[in-house]
């Protein structure tokens, strides 16, 4: 007996990192937006999307125990009141890190790479392990343009992690392209039979992606392959729409259309009434994962914050 609830206090006690990390993160993000012009959207949008993984989490917390300082709490009510309206009615368009990774980015300027990086390394080297934290960067280049950024998905546990990939490609969040090749195989790692949305990335572009704790460049992984047509070279082979090549190559194929073009997918299944079922397909999967984790009030709207 003994054993289990000290199995039970050191899984409380982990779940408090959720808290940590929210309230870290949320307060460097305060703190950046104060001396970054444009970029009090984040703040906004970061605070809902924190508060729906807070209250699904394993541990549900509210913004209020997420933010215990009540000076804090009251002033970020009264500057940010949408998302603690909506956090129980819209379910956000990405996960928190993505925000993070956008401030920084504004911040330093898309072209000074090493800069994002090593701003990213530093909040994460201060961060616990597990909760609301990129893991990878990735960054996309065409001969058009300047660096474009992705980090891999910041949520724990399967429920979340399949919860915010399908807003990602429903919200239209991640570009078309992007979302088709991921909903190929979600919400588990088998391709479907009647709808191919991979694509090959265009000799045009470059992709590549980073440990952000170690800044160390990682290997493609056999999703990736799978998705974008990598010379695969690492054998995991992590949840479709987790890795950080997906946000990142999304935002290269928004910013740049002639490579966007350059690897549309080629089956003869990417047609536009596949793609319309595989979105229905997709939009029900979400619905049931939200059944099971009990979160019976998404209004069917995803979040976009205010400017």
């Amino acid at each position: 007996m003994a054993g289990k609830s000290t199995r039970q206090e050191q899984f409380l006690k982990l779940q408090q990192d959720f808290r940590t990390n929210a309230f870290e993160i949320i307060n460097q993000m305060v703190d950046w937006c104060n001396t970054t012009t444009g970029s009090s959207h984040l703040v906004d949008e970061i605070l809902h999307s924190i508060f729906f993984l807070g209250k699904i989490n394993t541990t549900p917390f509210t913004p209020e125990e997420i933010i215990p300082n009540e000076d804090m709490l009251n002033t970020l009510k009264e500057k940010y009141p949408k998302p603690f309206k909506c956090y129980l009615t819209h379910l956000p368009r990405r996960s928190p890190f993505s925000c993070v990774l956008d401030m920084v980015v504004l911040k330093k300027k898309p072209e000074n790479e090493n800069q994002v990086k090593q701003t990213l390394s530093d909040l994460v080297n201060c961060l616990k392990e597990g909760f609301l934290v990129s893991t990878t960067i990735c960054i996309s280049k065409s001969n058009k343009l300047v660096q474009q950024y992705g980090v891999s998905m910041s949520t724990s546990g399967r429920n979340p992690g399949r919860i915010m990939i399908a807003a990602s490609c429903l919200s239209s969040y991640w570009d078309e392209y992007v979302a088709g090749a991921v909903m190929t195989f979600y919400p588990v790692k088998t391709k479907k039979q009647y709808f191919d949305g991979t694509l090959k990335l265009s000799k045009g572009a470059t992709c590549r992606a980073y440990n952000i704790k170690k800044e160390s460049e990682m290997e493609p992984c056999k999703s990736c392959s799978n998705l974008f047509g990598f010379q695969e070279t690492c054998q995991n082979d992590w949840p479709y729409g987790n890795c950080a090549e997906v946000e990142s190559l999304s935002n290269l194929f928004k910013n740049d259309d002639q490579v966007k073009q350059q690897s549309r997918p080629q089956s003869d299944t990417f047609t536009p009434e596949n793609r319309k079922k595989v979105r229905d397909e997709t939009l029900e999967n979400l619905k049931k994962t939200l059944k099971t984790i009990q979160f019976k009030t998404w209004s069917g709207k995803f979040y976009v914050p205010s400017e």
